[in-house]
């Protein structure tokens, strides 16, 4: 059976991003639809699990373990699991990011 759920029922909090959580719609798979004004993003933090990040527009910095790199639109990136990382939109416009956590629970650990 199909199951289709509606972005505006993943909102988080007032904002833009959306988080779809597997484990509530019988998925093997979790993510953020990431919708970020300038200076935005999460603080640093890891999973147990990898995560994937495909940047649909707008520019990205992201850092993971002591290295730091800018992606845009189009760029794919991956982080190992147990590896530190976080992101901040660095361009002047919205930032439009899919990060899918291969896991049907998001598990996170705040470092910051």
């Amino acid at each position: 059976m199909v199951t289709i759920v509606k972005a505006a029922d993943l909102r988080i909090g007032s904002g833009r991003t959306a988080r779809f959580e597997g484990v509530a719609h019988d998925s093997g798979v979790s993510f953020y639809l990431v919708d970020n004004d300038p200076g935005q993003g999460p603080g640093l933090h890891k999973h147990p699990y990898t995560e994937t990040w495909l940047v649909q527009s707008g520019s990205v910095t992201i850092t993971v373990g002591d290295e730091t790199v800018d992606a845009a639109g189009g760029d794919i990136l991956t982080v190992p699991a147990h590896t530190p990382h976080k992101f901040i939109n660095s361009g002047h416009g919205s930032l439009h990011m899919v990060c899918i956590h291969a896991s049907p629970a998001m598990i996170q650990e705040n470092l910051e």
